[in-house]
């Protein structure tokens, strides 16, 4: 049990924490996965999955589960909006900034996000650097959740084609304009 929990304690309160955006919950659902691998290691089938993957489902059912249930307790609506929408805002640019510098380099980072539509920009930005999902997405701007995904899929798909454009000539949609 401590081997498996020294092996992943730290992936569980990771998919948890991306999950419920709080610490102690985090915390306390990487205490209940545990608990629970202690008392039903019986029932896991190693011909049927890896006990990682046994594990990461156990804890991405159980934090959406505490989240549906924090939601309705209206645990996320608790906090100082003005506080909150600051922190958010300066958090975006800063994300904004460094997005993808490692891939592309700093001098064509602004091209890439100025090629994005304002939608585009803000759906991409709260789904990978915020955690949110498409749905939370759609609520918060206040469109379908077809839209969101229209903006999701676009945009990944107009930065694929700059950053990639001539450097794979074989491959389909790549190094046309």
């Amino acid at each position: 049990m401590a081997l498996l929990f020294r092996r992943y304690a730290r992936l569980v309160r990771t998919v948890a924490m991306r999950i419920l955006r709080d610490d102690s919950e985090a915390d306390d659902i990487l205490q209940d996965v545990f608990l629970f691998v202690h008392r039903k290691a019986s029932i896991f089938d190693s011909n049927r999955c890896s006990v990682r993957s046994w594990i990461v489902q156990m804890t991405y059912h159980r934090a959406i589960d505490r989240r549906r249930y924090l939601q309705s307790r209206h645990f996320y609506t608790q906090v100082d909006l003005n506080a909150e929408t600051e922190r958010l805002h300066t958090r975006s640019e800063n994300a904004e900034a460094n997005f993808g510098d490692e891939l592309v380099g700093k001098t064509t980072i602004q091209g890439l996000l100025d090629s994005l539509t304002e939608d585009q920009r803000t759906t991409l930005t709260l789904h990978f650097f915020e955690g949110y999902t498409f749905d939370e997405i759609a609520v918060k701007l206040g469109q379908s959740l077809g839209n969101i995904r229209n903006h999701y899929y676009r945009g990944l798909d107009k930065l694929r084609k700059q950053m990639f454009c001539g450097k794979f000539p074989g491959a389909r949609g790549y190094g046309r304009k």
